[in-house]
């Protein structure tokens, strides 16, 4: 799995989100825009994080998911999944 740009800023973060209140774009392919990466922080229960549709990842607490931009990707909670996104900007676009 990649990781996050050394020099990644945390700017935003989406509510806590369950079987319940995620919505429902997350569970098809959808991506970041340029210079947008996520980071998929599973609270408790698992999350099936898939990229492209090839490469599939088990998340689980203490094991995030990095989103890449502009890559599609989509998820699928488990039964009992709470998970929340966090959004970063690499340093040197903070200011565009």
């Amino acid at each position: 799995m990649k990781k996050l740009p050394t020099d990644a800023v945390a700017y935003k973060r989406t509510p806590l989100f369950t079987l319940e209140n995620m919505p429902e774009g997350l569970r098809s392919n959808h991506q970041t825009k340029t210079g947008i990466w996520g980071l998929l922080q599973v609270e408790r229960g698992t999350l099936n994080y898939k990229i492209e549709n090839s490469e599939s990842h088990r998340l689980t607490p203490g094991s995030p998911g990095v989103i890449e931009p502009q890559v599609a990707h989509c998820v699928e909670p488990e039964a009992d999944t709470a998970f929340f996104i966090e959004f970063y900007r690499q340093s040197e676009t903070l200011h565009n």
